[in-house]
């Protein structure tokens, strides 16, 4: 009867390993993979379908051809056994990557899209100086020399028009909003159409500073993928955000006019206005324009 029989546990266990089916990629596949009767069939089809894929399609793939002058030589290297033809690769690559771009200024297109990542980067990453903002405002016309050539003076005119506007902005914002926004956006157009061809001629003339230009025919492959997608969408997120601001204006012409461009462009395919701006906008336009054809879509 003396001795003192204890049932309470004086000290704590140490932490067990947590079971291997409730960790990990194991908890994961049960979880979302076979957490049921259908999920598994499911699943279980998926793996059969992906088997009859890689079963057939990677041969194809093992037995390709890299190195052939022609098709019939291609055939005659895989001697009657299935396997891809990607000899046209090797051959083209270059055409698939600059189209009929002039080979001895590839380095043009290469350091335009060093200076893309250089310049999208201070939008990206607000850690960077925010003065790197500045070359993000001035690669556009930077690139568009680089690729198309010709006079520096044709961007250099070109952004004049923006810092004509914005003076004319300033210049009238003291008297009335509406009249120096109508300035803003009529004195650009008016150098662009009357004044900066006569100026870019004159400063050319002056300070002839020039590459060679390629014509937009040139233009092809990846890197014409990459001008219209990347242009495309710097552009149309600023243009974005004007039409719905201007949507929801209370002054009837600019809702009127934003409504407009709004419906029309999402009521229009894509394949008509690409159409139309390659074909038929010569038409509309004074005979002898010559309107380059990437500048249209």
């Amino acid at each position: 009867m003396g001795q003192n029989l204890s049932y309470v546990r004086s000290e704590m266990l140490p932490e067990q390993a947590p079971p291997v089916t409730q960790i990990g990629a194991i908890k994961w596949m049960r979880e979302n993979l076979f957490s049921g009767p259908l999920n598994t069939l499911l699943t279980l089809t998926s793996l059969y379908v992906v088997y009859l894929l890689v079963a057939h399609i990677g041969p194809w793939f093992a037995n390709s051809v890299w190195n052939a002058g022609s098709l019939s030589e291609c055939r005659q290297i895989l001697d009657g056994k299935s396997g891809a033809c990607f000899a046209v690769i090797t051959d083209r690559w270059a055409q698939l990557l600059y189209g009929f771009y002039p080979s001895s200024l590839y380095w043009r297109v290469n350091l335009t899209l060093v200076l893309m990542f250089v310049a999208i980067a201070p939008v990206l990453f607000s850690g960077l100086p925010r003065k790197m903002i500045w070359f993000s405002i001035v690669f556009p016309g930077l690139g568009y020399w680089l690729l198309w050539g010709g006079s520096i003076w044709v961007p250099v005119v070109a952004y004049a028009g923006f810092v004509i506007g914005w003076m004319a902005y300033r210049a009238l914002s003291g008297t009335q909003v509406i009249l120096a926004t109508v300035a803003a956006l009529l004195a650009p157009v008016i150098w662009w159409t009357q004044a900066a061809a006569p100026v870019e001629i004159m400063l050319e003339g002056i300070t002839p500073l020039a590459i060679q230009a390629v014509p937009s025919r040139d233009f092809g492959g990846f890197m014409l993928s990459l001008i219209i997608g990347v242009t495309g969408i710097s552009l149309s997120l600023p243009i974005g955000i004007l039409l719905a601001l201007g949507r929801k204006s209370d002054m009837l012409l600019v809702k009127t006019i934003c409504v407009g461009f709004i419906e029309f462009i999402r009521g229009v395919p894509l394949i008509t206005l690409l159409f139309t701006a390659s074909l038929l906008l010569n038409y509309f336009l004074p005979p002898g324009t010559n309107f380059d054809i990437i500048l249209r879509v």
